[in-house]
């Protein structure tokens, strides 16, 4: 039986187009996505496979092109959609950050950083430097590290910052073990550039760290 054969109400597009995105599991979604499936198994059938077989969504999104292309039913077309649809979605919540006020809605702000650190396999640290009404100006990647951290120089995040004409920062980074939860390392340096950026006036307005399917954030927790 193929997806064809199914009730209309149970087929992954149909069941988008009648209920929402939100209405569907992440084979559904992802079905939809595959479009179709290969001999003997349906779209969905290849799409729970996948999923079983690179651990989870998260996994089978952020893997690297020869993992994913080596996968059944996948391949170099399939990667290159794929990665067009994750940066569409990245400027979709882009855009609705620079709209507006970085801190009026956090879960904005927590899904763009999800979007763009999540899927790093070692410890990326990021701003968002924002204007005087907390505007978004820039979003930049300045360090990069091994699984177990990252070198942040208080020097350089001084820098950009003027050369973006900051007033105030966010902060981030992710965590590769997919653990949120703050080290005293990260509380650490979080003083540090809060001491570097006072010098030239510039507020440090949170840092978030971003885990697997979860934001940390130290203002809400009072570290700030």
């Amino acid at each position: 039986m193929t997806i064809r054969d199914w009730p209309a109400d149970e087929r992954p597009r149909e069941k988008l187009l009648e209920r929402g995105a939100e209405a569907l599991t992440d084979a559904e979604l992802l079905a939809i996505f595959l479009r179709t499936g290969i001999a003997g198994r349906t779209a969905v059938d290849l799409a729970r496979s996948l999923l079983d077989d690179f651990g989870g969504l998260a996994p089978l999104l952020g893997a690297g092109r020869a993992r994913f292309c080596a996968a059944q039913g996948l391949g170099d077309a399939k990667y290159a959609q794929l990665k067009a649809v994750l940066e569409l979605s990245r400027r979709y919540l882009a855009e609705n950050l620079r709209r507006g006020d970085a801190l009026s809605c956090p879960a904005d702000t927590f899904a763009y950083l999800q979007a763009r650190l999540a899927s790093f396999p070692f410890e990326v640290f990021a701003c968002l430097f924002l204007d005087n009404r907390h505007r978004v100006l820039a979003y930049e990647e300045l360090f990069r590290g091994s699984i177990d951290g990252a070198s942040v120089h208080p020097r350089e995040v001084v820098r950009r910052t003027l050369e973006h004409n900051a007033a105030a920062l966010i902060l981030t980074h992710n965590h590769p073990s997919g653990v949120a939860e703050p080290s005293q390392a990260d509380e650490h340096i979080t003083r540090r550039l809060r001491e570097a950026l006072a010098l030239i006036d510039v507020r440090v307005l949170d840092h978030v760290i971003v885990g697997d399917g979860v934001c940390v954030s130290f203002a809400e927790r009072g570290l700030l």
